[in-house]
């Protein structure tokens, strides 16, 4: 599998360091809210990833972590008045039942920063030991930017862009420090932080965010790891400050691939909780619409392009177009594929382990490749709809069915789309009259006599039968 990489700005082959399983890390949600469904962009491609790496044939193992204290989760649990605990389980189990319903994979370790702490301090010892971070006279310590020479390399960030509020960088930390391109390893206790602290070497506080997901990778994946992955909004300040304090501990590359996916767009504006302009899986939801139709939606366009999701029409009511289209393409693929298993007599479920064992995709095989040259899932929901173009189910045989069902099946798995289900039509019984006049109305549309042809369909309507013409002919079904 090829994928682009930030760091060096190529698309590079993916290969595992240890020549078995790939592992890689995912920054996980900060679990104080509802995820919004721009979020689960971020998480649902990273599945897509994640499922094609293993269809392809290569292990994985991955890590997600769970960002269960910083700013906004002490802020808002005291709001709550509730335990830090309390208030971030609540919201974890909230984002592992959306993630279910999007059909994600459940990572393989997802481990949270509060469990993490005492792997924290003895980090931040270790920077402190080695000359790049220091402690301020309240209490907090800082890592020293100035000392890691490497800084800036994954954003294209130098020294001089790395002034107060630039691009969001320091203005979260307001603690004393030497430089305002420092950032805070370990903040020091404030009245307004509650019961939400810990003893340090340094005094009673909390770990920096930044220094979390630096440990927790530390911790699962050694010092160095195969692919590291998050929003595109998180490559300055976070994925810059967690290489800065991991490198300058190990001595060695944090990560040989930097995975950044792509912001959601709402009506062409950036979704975000802080702008009010946000969905969530619920609300779609209740609106009518499936957890797969908006999975769908979510991987319709490229990773690295933006997805601008239109919410409202011209007169600014909700109506949510690309779900609908959604459901009607997830529509269109659940019926061919129920054509495809019933003429290949495929009478058992296809689970996702099973799908790993399939190496024959027939005319699904091009939608695969898709996925494999840097995960472009459009090329392969086009080449998806290609090939169905190109099938006609009726003219294969048991063999040919299974072969291009079980190929459909891969995509689909690797796509996590899970297709609605295609209700059986039960042919009533037709009445041997009712077959006659039926037979006579098509021989009277073949030989152009509309209004005879017309007579009859009245007639079969009176009888109760409604006659609909198909490619093949027609169907008789009894009016409702």
């Amino acid at each position: 599998m090829r994928l682009f990489d930030t760091m060096s700005r190529e698309v590079k082959d993916l290969q595992s360091s240890d020549g078995k399983t790939f592992r890689f890390y995912c920054c996980g949600p900060t679990v104080y809210g509802p995820a919004h469904i721009g979020n689960f962009r971020t998480f649902v491609l990273q599945d897509v990833f994640r499922r094609t790496l293993e269809l392809s044939g290569m292990p994985t193992y991955h890590v997600r972590n769970l960002t269960d204290v910083d700013d906004k989760t002490i802020r808002d649990a005291e709001a709550a008045g509730k335990t830090l605990k309390e208030f971030t389980d609540f919201w974890r189990d909230r984002f592992h039942d959306d993630c279910n319903q999007l059909n994600n994979l459940e990572p393989h370790l997802e481990p949270s920063a509060v469990e993490h702490i005492p792997h924290q301090i003895a980090m931040i010892e270790e920077l402190m030991e080695k000359g790049h971070a220091y402690r301020s006279d309240d209490g907090s310590v800082y890592y020293k930017v100035s000392s890691f020479e490497g800084y800036g390399r994954l954003s294209r960030l130098d020294q001089r862009e790395l002034r107060a509020g630039a691009s969001g960088a320091v203005s979260d930390d307001e603690y004393e420090k030497d430089s305002v391109s420092d950032f805070a390893l370990w903040k020091s206790r404030r009245e307004d932080d509650g019961e939400n602290y810990w003893s340090s070497p340094w005094g009673e506080g909390r770990p920096g965010w930044h220094l979390e997901c630096s440990a927790m990778c530390r911790e699962y994946l050694g010092d160095s790891f195969d692919l590291h992955s998050g929003g595109v909004d998180l490559v300055f300040p976070h994925h810059e400050n967690e290489i800065a304090q991991s490198e300058a501990c190990s001595g060695h590359s944090m990560a040989d691939h930097w995975f950044h996916l792509t912001h959601l767009l709402v009506d062409g504006g950036k979704m975000s909780k802080s702008a009010g302009n946000f969905y969530t899986l619920t609300q779609l939801v209740e609106a009518g619409f499936s957890p797969a139709e908006l999975r769908y939606v979510l991987i319709s366009a490229h990773y690295r392009q933006p997805l601008n999701f239109v919410a409202k029409d011209k007169d600014g009511k909700e109506s949510f177009p690309a779900l609908a289209g959604a459901g009607q393409a997830l529509q269109k693929i659940a019926k061919f594929a129920h054509v495809l298993k019933q003429q290949g007599k495929v009478d058992t479920p296809v689970g996702f382990d099973a799908l790993k064992d399939v190496t024959d995709l027939g005319s699904f095989a091009a939608a695969f490749d898709g996925l494999l040259d840097d995960l472009n899932t459009p090329d392969a929901l086009g080449q998806v709809f290609s090939a169905m173009k190109g099938i006609k189910p009726d003219e294969l045989s048991e063999v040919e069915a299974r072969r291009e069902f079980m190929g459909l099946s891969v995509i689909m798995g690797a796509l996590g789309l899970k297709l609605p289900v295609v209700e059986e039509k039960v042919k009533a019984e037709v009445p041997a009259g009712i077959a006659e006049m039926a037979q006579a109305r098509w021989q009277a549309k073949q030989d152009k006599d509309w209004g005879e042809a017309d007579r009859l369909r009245d007639e079969l309507a009176d009888a109760g039968w409604e006659i609909k013409d198909t490619k093949e002919g027609y169907e008789l079904c009894p009016k409702n």
